[in-house]
């Protein structure tokens, strides 16, 4: 593990609200994943019903569970969490167009990157929350 600077640092305590949070999406979408890959036929009838083929399950899992393997990965945790968006938007666009309720991806990618800023200091540096008293 290399060491982080002084400007890069974050606390233990951020550190690990990060990892927590980052677990949840983590979680949900790598475990849903993976159902998908061992058994595609419960959610044949959901896919139908978004306006996706049937053979269309195995591949999305993977894609889904490659984005999530990518960001658990400190390394490339940001490009994991680029990818997760993207995933996660075409989740909510397919949500919006079936007529279904949206808020469940736009959560999940809010805790993605939440997660992300909360763990990774470089992120934090690149992102910064500015307050009232900071601004010219």
């Amino acid at each position: 593990m290399t060491e982080q600077s002084p400007v890069n640092a974050v606390s233990n305590k951020a550190l690990w609200a990060g990892r927590i949070v980052s677990a949840v999406p983590v979680l949900l979408m790598g475990i849903g994943g993976i159902f998908m890959l061992i058994d595609p036929a419960p959610m044949l009838k959901t896919f139908s019903e978004l306006g996706y083929s049937a053979h269309l399950v195995r591949p999305i899992a993977c894609v889904e569970v490659v984005c999530v393997l990518i960001y658990m990965i400190p390394r490339t945790a940001i490009l994991g969490a680029i990818l997760l968006t993207g995933y996660l938007g075409g989740a909510t666009a397919t949500h919006v167009r079936a007529g279904q309720p949206f808020y469940l991806p736009v959560a999940v990618g809010v805790l993605v990157w939440l997660g992300l800023y909360l763990r990774d200091g470089g992120l934090r540096t690149l992102i910064p929350w500015r307050s009232d008293t900071e601004s010219h």
